[in-house]
């Protein structure tokens, strides 16, 4: 969310910025009602004041045995008037807060121009993507040939972009997810959080997620109470210091949560419908730093360290790219992806975004510390996915599938998970 007054002084660089991004911004009308709600304030400060004058002299006529006849009927005027304008002013106040929460941050001069990945910037890869003496199979084919994956019977219990896994690849999942947070919480220093997966209005409209976004979210409720499914444990992590002053000793804070996450996904099609790609319901490591504005950048980068470690220690093949404006999420200004080697589409495919999103969560969720003059002001944001367990399962059993049908495990996941193969059949092998 911007400040009015900010973005108004800003003028067109405000709107050359945004369009960068696809972003029209009404420029006269953000001023209007911004002149309209300071002229209202102003009113009504105005007859408050001389309510308050009337009322005094009310009191001193009444004292003295004056006729107060004509005071009272001019204080209920201004009762009236005061009211009308109170009013008026929940109303522009409202239109004005709407159009701010539409308004998508600012994209980092430093992003690329361009609206889709076409226009990303290769920033670097890492390893060898595998090569194959025989035509590699997708996730789904291996999951279910060795029966670790049960997509049919995720879509009798829930209907289509559900999956069920078993024996080997359940384990898998769950060694997965604690080694993600073992490197996060053992190298990297986050402090690990078990949070709800139901959150409010107010919760999911902090972190960016409502209103724009409300078609992408599992709504529910109970009489007239309702709720949301978290799409990321970025929405609860990130809102745990909403409405709070975070004294700057504490600063930063690293935020770590493996949860489930649950999206509509509305729009996707094809190939991203299949499997363990885009799906209604998945598991998710997420990585959250609450920090100073000034670091915010430097924590970029570290927050992109902290995702690869995973995929490094799983040896699998990726590359970082940095997103265009246009392409970037509405809430951040800067995004690095990190896309995995996916050996059946012969292509990379994004596995973790990472994003510095500045303090426009921060001013919707109202998040601050004290700068050095200690006058509180507003911190910085940064998410990112440290990883995803579906999307890292589908690229683990692709780079790792053998011609008979097995699957040669990498050795980080031994400890987590006793054997290093799954055979063919599915039956696991130390």
């Amino acid at each position: 969310m911007h400040d009015a007054r900010a973005l108004i002084e800003m003028g067109a660089e405000a709107v050359r910025r945004l369009a960068r991004r696809g972003y029209s911004l009404d420029l006269p009308e953000l001023e209007s009602l911004q002149s309209r709600r300071n002229q209202n304030i102003r009113s009504a400060d105005e007859l408050r004041a001389e309510s308050k004058r009337v009322a005094s002299e009310v009191q001193q006529t009444a004292k003295q045995g004056g006729d107060i006849g004509k005071l009272k009927e001019r204080a209920r005027e201004l009762k009236d008037q005061i009211r009308d304008i109170e009013a008026e002013q929940e109303g522009i106040e409202a239109q004005l807060r709407d159009l701010l929460l539409s308004i998508p941050n600012l994209p980092d001069d430093s992003a690329p121009d361009g609206d889709s990945e076409e226009f990303a910037i290769e920033v670097r890869r890492v390893g060898t993507p595998p090569a194959f003496t025989f035509e590699p199979k997708d996730h789904v084919d291996l999951g279910e040939a060795t029966g670790i994956l049960d997509f049919g019977r995720a879509t009798k219990l829930s209907g289509p972009r559900f999956a069920v896994s078993r024996g080997a690849g359940a384990a898998l999942e769950r060694a997965l997810a604690t080694l993600f947070l073992d490197l996060h919480t053992r190298r990297h220093g986050y402090t690990e959080y078990a949070v709800p997966y139901l959150v409010t209005r107010k919760t999911m409209t902090g972190t960016g997620q409502l209103p724009k976004f409300e078609e992408d979210l599992f709504k529910t409720g109970v009489a007239d109470r309702e709720l949301f499914l978290i799409p990321t444990a970025e929405v609860p992590l990130t809102n745990l210091y909403a409405d709070e002053i975070i004294p700057p000793a504490e600063l930063p804070l690293a935020m770590t949560a493996h949860t489930p996450c649950f999206r509509s996904e509305a729009g996707s099609y094809g190939r991203d419908t299949r499997g363990l790609i885009r799906q209604h319901q998945f598991a998710k490591v997420e990585m959250v730093k609450i920090v100073d504005p000034e670091t915010a950048d430097a924590e970029l980068e570290t927050m992109v360290g902290h995702a690869e470690a995973c995929l490094k220690e799983l040896g699998l093949a990726y590359r970082v790219i940095e997103l265009p404006a246009g392409d970037t999420g509405f809430s951040a200004q800067l995004t690095y992806d990190i896309e995995v080697w996916i050996p059946s589409q012969n292509t990379y495919r994004e596995i973790s975004s990472v994003s510095n999103f500045g303090t426009f969560q921060a001013r919707r969720a109202n998040i601050r510390t004290r700068g050095e003059d200690g006058k509180p002001k507003l911190v910085a944001t940064l998410n990112g996915s440290g990883l995803p367990v579906g999307r890292t399962l589908a690229a683990l059993l692709e780079q790792c599938q053998q011609e008979d049908g097995s699957l040669v495990l990498p050795e980080s996941l031994f400890p987590y998970l006793g054997f290093r193969r799954i055979k063919a059949d599915g039956t696991p092998e130390a």
